[in-house]
Parts: structure tokens; C-alpha cells; sequence
């Protein structure tokens, strides 16, 4: 999935500042009414429930971290290996709590005492991840990327074990659910709840200023789901769970959390399919272009040079079929420029690079009055463009004008393109009365399929005004 930094859109940036406000703030309301209502205001016994969540937790974890390893394959980032890291060390620590509620009995000092540094040091990876300025990984070390968790899962492992006889055991075991600040708690868990609350909660602010700056869907969502993840831990320092059997709020918040970071890794990979269809859409578009330029464009030159033979027998059916031939190579020519471009070009730009070429070709003096403010979606912003080349191309070949002033302007609730020349001009009356050309017809269509309103105003020797607003 992309990573490329660009300039995020002040929506989305509001967006998510908005998010994570709303999500802290209803959190906060929520654990003040359960702590003015009393600690057992709300509970339900449910080891099953607690299984289920400490389950999903670990599945969302894990989809993070494939996520996220994806993206720093792409990216080489720093923020992307930490995180990879972090929501892999979350991952371990949430998969070993769930197999050790699903065993009948405990799984000894490990199943306890291993889960909570490995989510300390999850939260701290993540938390450096939104703190630390951004850095690219040297590619050498790009393949040791599992050997720092690997290493830190096995060094914890062994410094366990070393110390099991000075942790609580089999005849404490609850002491892992209840409250690090209770009189049967473990000092070491009172320090793991109040490190990764700190932890969370910066990341939760640091992630939501950086969204505002970088237009990337998983980092809005990693600033609410911080957030959700600090008020977890303040939950479990509020209210202490007493054993495994019960499910209490700093769960609920917990899983609402790794929900969150559901979205955003849903979010990512949309945008990443999407990313690689317009992907495969532009390079579909560069093959045809290569396959015109090196077919129909030389096959219509040809036919061009060769009929400056055929002059002399009738010159004024040749010059019609010259004409008709520079015509179609002007139509390939633009085809071939459009292919070649991004599918994503300001209308502003369109037009100007396309009128200025009919300009250069035919010596016109064109002035240009575009407002770069005015957006078009792909399909208007062709027909606009058609319309566009087809009016100046009318007022050099039919009109003989020597000035095409272009206007695109916002008019009142609507916008508006105007294409004025100096040239002969015609009488629209007349010309619509009688057999109207194809050009009219053509600009016409495409104006009402905006939709929009075509209107074109003519006379003889006065000029020509094409007007089209949508």
C-alpha cells in the first residue's frame, strides 16, 4: 500500500482531529458515570465473553501488522517498522492472554507474566512510531525486521523463567486481573498500566497532528483508536477486574480500540485496490498510447506525404483530403497527449496545454483568463476540453481569426467557459436552418451531457462567442 507523503486535505486533517475529540470525550463520560455510579455499577461474568474479546483483539492486531508490513516494504519508513513492531508485540501478548483462557488450568508463570511487557513494549514501538521524526530503514536491514521481536520475545521468556520463584504463582494467579493498586495486585502491573496509558495517550495526540499533515487513511484512525486505548488503561487502574471471569469496561474500551484500527486498516485497503486500478488503468492507457504512436500516427503521415503526388489532377479534392488528413492527425496527436496524462489533471491545466498547441500550429494570438480554482470530474473535464479545441479549431479553420480569448470563470452559482474569436463568424440561424456541422452538433451533446447549457452567439464579419455553463 502507498506511502508517499502528500499534502493532506484540511477536511480530512478537521475530520480527524474531530474523531479523536469525540471518541476522548465520550470515554471520559463514560468512565466518570461508572465510577460515580460505583466499581460494580458495571460487570458481567462471562469468561466466554472475555475469551471472544482478548480473541478478536489478537486477530485485529495481527491483520495490523501484515498491513502495516506491506507498507513498509513499499515505504521503508521507520514509522512503518515501528508500528509493524508494535502491533505485533500487541498481537503476541493478546494471543498468549487468549490461550491462556482457554486452557482449563493455567499455563504456569509464562501464560501470566508474559503478555504484559510485551504490550508495554507494543504500546512504546507505537508511541515512538507517532514521536520519532520520519526516516527511511537502510534496505540491509530490512530482512532482520522479525529478529528484534523475536529476540525481545525470547530474552523476556528466559528472564521469567529465571525469576519465577520470586513471582507470583499458581496460588496468585488472579493476581494478573486484579488491580495493579489493589492489596493482592503486583507492583509490576500497576507500572504496566500507568506506562502504556502514557504511551497511548501521546501517541493518540501525535498521530492526530500528523494526520492533519499527511493525507494517509490509517493514520486518521490511529489517533482515536490511541485514544479508545488510553482510556482503556485508565479503566483497568479505576476499576480492577478480580479474575478472569469477568468482563469489565476497560475490556469493552480496549476492543473498541483494536475496532477502530479495524476501520482504518479496512480504509488502507480500499484505497490500496483503488490505488492499484488506477494504476492498472494509466498503464493500460500508455500501452494504446504506444501502440498509436507507432501505428496510427505513422500510417497517417505516410498517407498525408503521399498525397502531395496526386496535386496535379485534382488539386482541389487533394487539398480536402490534406485537410481532412491534418485533422485527423491533430485529433491523434491531442488522443495520444490525453492518454499520456494523469487521469487526475486540474481542468486549468487541460485547457491550457491543449489550446496552446492548436495555437503554436496555427500561429493565433491566444489570451487565456483560467480560474485554477474551478474543479471537473474526469468525464466533464474531457467533454470541456473537447468543446474547448473544437471552438478554437472552428474559429482558425472556418473563421480565419487571428485572437482566441478563453475564459473559465465561476458564474454565480454555476461556472462558466466562454471561447470569443475575431474571425468572420457566420449566421447560427442559417447554419442550424440548414445542414449544421458536425462540430456544432458534437459541442452541443456534449455541453447537455454536463449537463450544462450550451449557447453560441455568430455573425458575419463580428465574431464568434461559444459559451458553455455548468
Amino acid at each position: 500500500m502507498s506511502n508517499a507523503v502528500t499534502r493532506a486535505r484540511p477536511e480530512a486533517g478537521g475530520r480527524t482531529s474531530a474523531v479523536t475529540m469525540l471518541v476522548a470525550v465520550v470515554g471520559v463520560v463514560i468512565t466518570v458515570a461508572l465510577f460515580a455510579a460505583g466499581q460494580r455499577a458495571w460487570e458481567y461474568r462471562s469468561p466466554a465473553s472475555h475469551l471472544v474479546l482478548e480473541t478478536v483483539d489478537a486477530c485485529v492486531a495481527v491483520l495490523l501488522s501484515y498491513l502495516v508490513y506491506g507498507r513498509f516494504r513499499r515505504s521503508g519508513s521507520r514509522q512503518d517498522l515501528l508500528l509493524l513492531q508494535g502491533f505485533a508485540l500487541l498481537g503476541v501478548a493478546n494471543a498468549g492472554l487468549a490461550l491462556t483462557l482457554a486452557q482449563t488450568d493455567w499455563v504456569g508463570v509464562l501464560g501470566l507474566w508474559l503478555p504484559p511487557p510485551l504490550r508495554v513494549l507494543g504500546t512504546l514501538l507505537i508511541a515512538a512510531a507517532a514521536l520519532l521524526p520520519h526516516r527511511s530503514v537502510r534496505s540491509a536491514w530490512r530482512r532482520w525486521l522479525a529478529a528484534p521481536l523475536l529476540g525481545v520475545v525470547v530474552v523476556i521468556a528466559l528472564v521469567l523463567l529465571w525469576q519465577r520463584d520470586n513471582l507470583p504463582g499458581t496460588d496468585q494467579v488472579e493476581a494478573g486481573y486484579r488491580p495493579p493498586i489493589s492489596s493482592h495486585g503486583h507492583p509490576g502491573l500497576l507500572i504496566t498500566q500507568i506506562v502504556t496509558l502514557l504511551a497511548f495517550a501521546a501517541a493518540a495526540v501525535a498521530f492526530t497532528v500528523e494526520a492533519r499533515k499527511r493525507d494517509d487513511v490509517l493514520l486518521r484512525w490511529l489517533g482515536p483508536a490511541c485514544a479508545l486505548g488510553a482510556l482503556a488503561r485508565a479503566n483497568y487502574l479505576i476499576f480492577p477486574a478480580s479474575g478472569p471471569d469477568w468482563v469489565y469496561s476497560g475490556d469493552v474500551l480496549r476492543t473498541g480500540c483494536y475496532l477502530l484500527l479495524l476501520i482504518g486498516a479496512g480504509r488502507e485497503i480500499s484505497r490500496y485496490w483503488a490505488a492499484q486500478a488506477v494504476a492498472a488503468v494509466a498503464e493500460d492507457r500508455r500501452r494504446v498510447a504506444r501502440e498509436m504512436h507507432d501505428g496510427v500516427l505513422q500510417e497517417l503521415g505516410y498517407i498525408r506525404s503521399e498525397l502531395a503526388a496526386f496535386a496535379s489532377v485534382d488539386e482541389q479534392r487533394v487539398d480536402r483530403i490534406l485537410a481532412s488528413s491534418d485533422r485527423a492527425l491533430d485529433e491523434a496527436r491531442q488522443m495520444l497527449v490525453a492518454l499520456g496524462r494523469a487521469g487526475d489533471e486540474p481542468l486549468a491545466d487541460a485547457l491550457e496545454r491543449a489550446l496552446e498547441q492548436i495555437a503554436e500550429r496555427y500561429g493565433v494570438a491566444l489570451a487565456l483568463e483560467l480560474d485554477v480554482s474551478i474543479a471537473a470530474d474526469t468525464e466533464q473535464r474531457h467533454a470541456l476540453v473537447r468543446v474547448a479545441r473544437e471552438a478554437v479549431l472552428n474559429a482558425v479553420r472556418h473563421g480565419q481569426a487571428e485572437r482566441i480569448r478563453v475564459r473559465l470563470e465561476q458564474d454565480g452559482e454555476g461556472r462558466l467557459l466562454e471561447v470569443t474569436d475575431d474571425g468572420t463568424g457566420f449566421e447560427p440561424a442559417g447554419r442550424t436552418a440548414g445542414q449544421p456541422g458536425f462540430g456544432l452538433i458534437s459541442m452541443r451533446e456534449r455541453t447537455e451531457a454536463l449537463p450544462g447549457v450550451f449557447r453560441i452567439e455568430s455573425k458575419p464579419e463580428g465574431g464568434t462567442t461559444v459559451q458553455v455553463r455548468w
